[in-house]
């Protein structure tokens, strides 16, 4: 039986990109929507902007530019940093079915299955909210210190940690680091004034997706510079707020729900 060298890109804490999602990426680009691209893949349109917005997360740029529906209709189309992705994966998927084919023999009888060698890099998360940035600042006291993320050109995003985590992490100023935040802490409000709240995180954003089930719902807010942040809330709320695609709203996250991780 032939044996297939199958890739996955992982960093620390990061949710993984493997051959499913850049084909989602290929689809999407081949098809000139998501709708289609989607489809094509065998995924539901939520499970596609779900892998979308994880990638470019991920990737910390775009991978794709897309316009609204009109007499046109919506679409959407590989920015460059997603044709350099799919590119590079792709050739690293022939290096690595190379380097199987040429060790196979020499692994015969052995137990070892050349796959087991091609792990991804680094660990999944099961955080929703994934996004990678460069450390601007940290203050810090004797027992903790509040670490100042820049995600994106318009978007900064504070996390409150321990002295001991800088230390144990290596954190610094100039740093890339991931910021990890889990849906259900992050609260939407609303409107084009930031609210009155104590809440150390306020990001601006437009609603970009509502998925609404019987129960529970999630918004999505995009913050700018390719960058999104899920919310994970009740149905009954969405209506109450009148959350839609397209209202401008903010994020509410507390720093001490903020994860830092790092490559």
């Amino acid at each position: 039986m032939p044996i297939e060298a199958l890739v996955t890109l992982k960093a620390e804490s990061l949710s993984p990109v493997g051959r499913e999602r850049i084909r989602l990426l290929e689809a999407v680009a081949r098809e000139g929507s998501i709708t289609a691209g989607a489809k094509a893949v065998g995924l539901t349109y939520k499970a596609a902007w779900d892998a979308l917005d994880a990638m470019a997360n991920l990737f910390g740029q775009p991978l794709l530019e897309t316009r609204a529906g009109g007499k046109a209709g919506g679409g959407a189309r590989l920015t460059p940093t997603g044709a350099r992705v799919i590119a590079a994966f792709t050739r690293l998927e022939g290096e690595m079915a190379r380097i199987v084919r040429a060790i196979e023999p020499e692994l015969a009888g052995t137990g070892i299955s050349p796959l087991n060698l091609m792990s991804g890099f680094l660990m999944k998360t099961s955080a929703r909210n994934a996004l990678r940035g460069t450390i601007t600042a940290i203050a810090s006291d004797a027992l903790a210190a509040e670490v100042s993320v820049e995600v994106s050109s318009d978007t900064v995003i504070h996390a409150l940690v321990t002295m001991e985590s800088v230390r144990d992490l290596g954190l610094c100023v100039g740093r890339d680091a991931v910021v990890l935040v889990k849906a259900p802490f992050v609260v939407i409000a609303p409107g084009e004034t930031p609210p009155l709240v104590s809440v150390r995180n306020c990001l601006r954003g437009v609603i970009s997706r509502v998925e609404t089930g019987a129960v529970s719902a999630e918004v999505v807010l995009d913050i700018g510079g390719g960058k999104t942040i899920a919310s994970s809330l009740t149905a009954r709320s969405v209506e109450a707020l009148g959350l839609a695609p397209g209202r401008p709203a903010f994020a509410l996250v507390d720093a001490a729900h903020v994860i830092l991780a790092i490559d």
